[in-house]
This record gives C-alpha cells, structure tokens and sequence, in this order.
C-alpha cells in the first residue's frame, strides 16, 4: 500500500473534510517553520501529531457532521498556535495592533497573555458538541444523557490533559516548567483552565440541545393507529 493511499484511507471519504484536513495538514506544517522556541518544538507538538491522526481514524471509521467536523479542526488549528508560541508568548497583541491598531490587552486591561484561556474554552465549546453527537448518533443516548457526559468527558479530559503536561514538563523541563506549562506565575492556572473547558462545554452543549429540542417539537407526531376488533 502506497503512502498516497494510507493518507486517503486515514481520512473520511466525504471530500470537504478531506479537504478541510489537508488544510488543517498544512497549517501545522507551516507553524513547524523557524519556530521561536525550537528547544520546545517537538515536546509541544508531538501531542498534536497523535490527536490528529487519532481524530483522522475516528472520523473515517464513525459518522460525523461536517459542522462537528469542522469544529475539531478548528480547535486542533487553535491549539497548533499556541504550541508555536508555548502558548503564552503568542503575540495576538502585535497582530491586533498591524490589524486595528490597538492592542488587546490594553482595551481590556490584561495583565498576562490569555491565548490558554481561549483555546481552553474552545476546547469545551467546539468539542463538546461532536461528544454529544457520537453519544446520540452511535451510543444512541438520549438528549438529556448525552448532554451531560458530553460536559463530563470535557472537565475529565481537561483535568488528564494538566496531568499529563505537568509530568512531562517536571519529567523533561523542570527547570523550564512554568513557561512550559504557561501558568505565569498563576498557581491557580490548572484549575481555571479545566473550569473554562466546562463552561464553554455547558454554553455549547445548551446551545446545541436547545435547538435539537425545538427541532423535535416542530416535528409532527406520528398518529395514532387505532386497532379494530
């Protein structure tokens, strides 16, 4: 088997997410390129790798919506970012100011760079709701049900996730583990990442339920058969 072929059968057989993925292919590619921080570059997107062509099998092996699809690359893409930059040195300063000439963080009054709060709730909100639908579409869990393990396995995953960065960084960069880790100097910084990650799965998954719910009241109700004797 050619390598053309693995990559083709790694991704769905619908096209716009074979195209969405290659595009998702490139942007990484691009963000290995003259990395400022090289010493960092394989231990923060080696991660990546493995999610990626995780997620590639997954959704060539179980249906998927192209909306939810889309979401996880979006947050595969946003997460790609942030380990170019180790996440707090990403400079969405510098690029608001070429862009709208102000900064951010003056606009707002940051005192640290939240680019791991946002890709933190992104995780909950774009992920959550392709959770919710293979519980729905494959595990066929009711509305309510998989709303709520939806939530659980983001707080669950959110809180293996700091596990395993915090050993890997004591493990490999003790000396360098706070910038590694990002929390600048926030001792709280874990717990308010995990909790960001289930708020943004509460609003996305209410969101997302609130309109399977008013899609199911607008169907008509099948009628009723009487039998006869």
């Amino acid at each position: 088997m050619n390598e053309s072929h693995d990559i083709a059968e790694l991704l769905s057989h619908d096209r716009y997410k074979q195209v969405v993925f290659l595009l998702f292919v490139l942007f990484f590619i691009a963000s290995c390129i003259a990395p400022p921080y090289p010493q960092y570059l394989l231990m923060q997107h080696a991660p990546t790798v493995v999610a990626a062509a995780a997620f590639a099998w997954f959704s060539n092996h179980f249906t998927m919506s192209r909306g939810s699809f889309t979401a996880v690359i979006v947050f595969l893409a946003l997460h790609t970012l942030g380990c170019r930059y180790l996440y707090s040195y990403t400079p969405y300063d510098e690029w608001s100011r070429r862009l709208f000439g102000v900064s951010i963080s003056e606009v707002f009054g940051f005192q640290r760079n939240h680019y791991d709060r946002l890709v933190h709730c992104s995780y909950g909100v774009l992920v959550a709701p392709a959770i919710q639908e293979f519980e729905r579409r494959h595990l066929r869990l009711s509305l309510a049900l998989s709303a709520v393990l939806a939530v659980e396995c983001i707080l669950a995953t959110s809180a293996v996730y700091e596990i395993i960065e915090w050993l890997v960084a004591v493990v490999f960069t003790p000396e360098y583990a706070d910038q590694f880790l990002g929390q600048q100097g926030d001792i709280f910084d874990a717990e308010k990442d995990m909790s960001l990650a289930a708020l943004g799965a509460v609003l996305s998954i209410a969101a997302v339920s609130l309109v399977a719910y008013k899609r199911a009241a607008r169907q008509p109700a099948e009628p009723h058969v009487h039998s006869s004797t």
